[in-house]
């Protein structure tokens, strides 16, 4: 059954409008017709508030007192998912911080049967690690570091039903291994690496398409060598994941970064801890970590991914960053539905996409939800 969301200002491709009626069935978007044209459908009253596409949030570790490494499977998905979309996350890649071949292996399974059972969000997988370099380890556990075997390569390359991303530092992995990974369909960016900007130009070559939490956990840039940060943001066709929280980069940082590349090419993201949506402490690899003021630590001050969901990370963007409502909206929806190559339905309120959608109250803050036409508001 058709239902038409009315009486909002609603983001469409050319800017805010107030008189769109947004038309829902089938779990996609139907029609986008002047309200005084709308036919006989039952209506919800979006009460002036603003309407937006989905946001889609590509590295989540947890939510909701869940970890993804803890317990990689579909319920645990499922309760992360929910946690978020209290948020305005409508689609989601749950994160795997450096692990074992079998927790990759459950966390690939765990993924495939989430989407078989048609999990609300999840758009696929993001490995984060273990293919990192030890100098920009982060909070993830070097242990667990290790170069990339064949075996990890055909893992990462077995189909889930969505998209999977691999974080890797390209001077630990060969550009062969890079290549082989991107021609199976899996989406590889950069991370937790040292590499110098003639190594990353040549794994862009090799099909590398981004970088994770730019700024965080990568080589910078300087006079005589760019680094990874002078790479990503040199590159005109890559994208760039922010952290946008005030404690994992400086935002006068991410204002020049915007300033020296197109808005097109970044994308929020949560990096999101358990502590997004539950409790303010929890544990990671054995080390007890506390969220307080707006970020996550362990007991040595070391940030441990955020406590941050994408509702704040769009507000932060306006107030931080100085970016338009509409810009920072794109940030959270059309840019990351770019990089996992879904823009052809997600991203953007349109006539044939899928009726993933947010309700911001006049604070920015989440006033509902709709995933494939079904409502949370």
């Amino acid at each position: 059954m058709a239902e038409a969301l009315v009486n909002g200002r609603v983001l469409l491709d050319g800017g805010f409008v107030t008189d769109a009626a947004v038309v829902i069935e089938d779990g996609r978007i139907a029609a986008l017709v002047r309200e005084g044209e709308l036919a006989d459908v039952p209506r919800f009253d979006l009460r002036g508030q603003t309407l937006v596409p989905g946001f889609i949030d590509v590295q989540v570790n947890g939510g909701g007192d869940r970890l993804f490494n803890d317990d990689p499977s579909a319920e645990t998905i499922a309760a992360i998912g929910a946690a978020h979309r209290r948020f305005g996350t409508t689609g989601f890649l749950p994160t795997l911080i450096s692990d074992d071949a079998e927790k990759i292996a459950a966390a690939m399974d765990a993924t495939r049967s989430a989407i078989a059972a048609g999990v609300p969000g999840v758009l696929g997988v993001h490995i984060e690690g273990p293919f990192l370099n030890l100098e920009k380890k982060g909070i993830h556990d070097a242990a667990k570091l290790r170069p990339i075997s064949d075996f990890e390569i055909a893992l990462l390359s077995q189909p889930t039903g969505g998209k999977t991303v691999a974080t890797l530092a390209p001077e630990k992995v060969p550009a062969a291994a890079i290549r082989q990974l991107t021609n199976a369909g899996v989406i590889v960016c950069a991370g937790h690496t040292n590499a110098t900007a003639d190594r990353v130009a040549e794994a862009l070559k090799s099909g590398l398409r981004g970088f994770t939490h730019l700024f965080n956990a990568m080589s910078q840039m300087n006079a005589r060598e760019p680094g990874v940060v002078g790479a990503a943001l040199y590159d005109d066709k890559s994208w760039c994941g922010i952290i946008v929280d005030g404690h994992h980069v400086d935002p006068r940082v991410l204002a020049v970064a915007l300033r020296a590349a197109p808005l097109r090419r970044f994308m929020l993201v949560s990096d999101a801890m358990p502590s997004v949506g539950g409790r303010k402490a929890f544990m990671l690899g054995g080390q007890q970590i506390t969220a307080a003021d707006g970020k996550c630590v362990n007991a040595n001050g070391t940030l441990a991914g955020a406590d941050l969901d994408m509702a704040s990370a769009v507000r932060n963007a306006v107030s931080m960053l100085a970016v338009d409502l509409a810009g920072a909206v794109a940030m959270a929806s059309a840019n990351p539905a770019a990089f996992l190559g879904v823009d052809h339905e997600l991203g953007r309120i349109a006539p044939g996409y899928r009726a993933n959608l947010v309700l911001l109250d006049a604070e920015l803050r989440v006033a509902g939800s709709w995933i494939d036409g079904v409502g949370s508001a």
